[in-house]
């Protein structure tokens, strides 16, 4: 019986070349006219039902992403959507809510569903375990964050860079006392801004600025966890005069904690990672560090796709700039 690999002989290419012919991939044309004239020669006959299987398996990618009411993982994923829709792909949502069991059983269902590709921002740096994914021959890309060594394409943001510009913009408007409230440990995002903050304050030139711990606060990414940090450290001894706050959904919980005790911007600085969209609507408007989120999105469903279509390329990560935002929340310390 004349097999694929024969066909892919007979016209000098790769048999994943042979099989995007005989299943809608995209293949140059001078590629498909000698693939068709070779199976033609050889009465090559692809298995119609498998080929429908595999079709079905290839219209489907999963994302999946820790939170899905951050605003930064909503335009995340409409980046992901529209990069697939260009390709007819449809997108299955899931959302792991920063549990690594929830994540595992939507692992697994994407395996068990063969669906075409995972795209996934890890609920952990060290129990996200992609390895049956991998073994399986199914192509992943990391978004955002990265499991500890997992052999995947990945796309992120340079976290260290945008901790370490965010805290040196406080230095520079005259805050002393800067503390970090970031997420959870061993998450990769939290610990990169986390560094990025260390590094600014170890290299502030002639500022009698050091780096304390007492000022560093780990939460959970969440608008609560925000809050009850920010708590603590307006109970220190010398409560800090700037914030520096490693996500979104927590500077929420941080603005509500220095209300409740009559303190505002920008006499306690606060600055966000990551925007939300009334970030220049309230008053005094947040300061924060943008994030390309929906680039994020289409990069990583383009690396998909290029690994979808049997690109064999060396491991990539592809690495996104912040951009600092300065608004009204950082303007100056208040007087003591």
């Amino acid at each position: 019986m004349v097999t694929i690999h024969d066909v892919a002989r007979a016209a000098g290419v790769s048999p994943a070349t042979v099989s995007r012919v005989f299943n809608g991939g995209r293949v140059t044309p001078e590629r498909a006219l000698s693939v068709q004239r070779a199976a033609a020669a050889l009465g090559f006959a692809p298995n119609r039902v498998a080929r429908s299987l595999r079709k079905q398996r290839s219209s489907v990618i999963a994302l999946i992403i820790p939170d899905i009411e951050n605003p930064f993982f909503t335009s995340l994923a409409r980046g992901v959507e529209d990069a697939a829709q260009r390709t007819s792909l449809s997108v299955v949502l899931c959302n792991s809510d920063e549990d690594t069991e929830k994540e595992r059983r939507y692992l697994e269902i994407a395996l068990g569903e063969q669906m075409a590709g995972v795209i996934v921002a890890a609920a952990s740096q060290d129990e996200t375990d992609l390895g049956p994914l991998i073994a399986r021959g199914v192509p992943v890309v990391a978004v955002d964050r990265r499991p500890h060594d997992a052999e995947v394409d990945a796309v992120r943001v340079d976290n260290h860079h945008g901790g370490e510009v965010a805290t040196r913009h406080l230095l520079e408007a005259g805050y002393h006392r800067i503390a970090c409230i970031t997420g959870p440990e061993g998450a990769s995002t939290s610990e990169e801004r986390l560094a990025g903050y260390r590094t600014a304050l170890r290299s502030a030139p002639g500022s009698g600025v050091t780096v304390d711990d007492a000022y560093v606060r780990h939460a959970d990414f969440r608008v609560e966890g925000g809050k009850a940090a920010m708590r603590e450290l307006l109970a220190l001894p010398e409560p800090p005069d700037a914030v520096f706050v490693a996500n979104n959904l927590m500077t929420i919980g941080v603005l509500d904690a220095l209300a409740e005790v009559g303190r505002t911007p920008p006499g306690v600085g606060v600055l966000s990672f990551g925007g939300v969209p009334w970030a220049s609507l309230v008053r005094p408007s947040l300061t924060a560090v943008e994030l390309p989120s929906y680039e994020l999105g289409r990069a990583a469903a383009e690396l998909l796709l290029q690994r979808m279509e049997g690109s064999a390329a060396p491991l990539q990560t592809v690495v996104l700039r912040t951009k600092l935002q300065v608004r009204e929340s950082t303007a100056g310390p208040a007087e003591d």
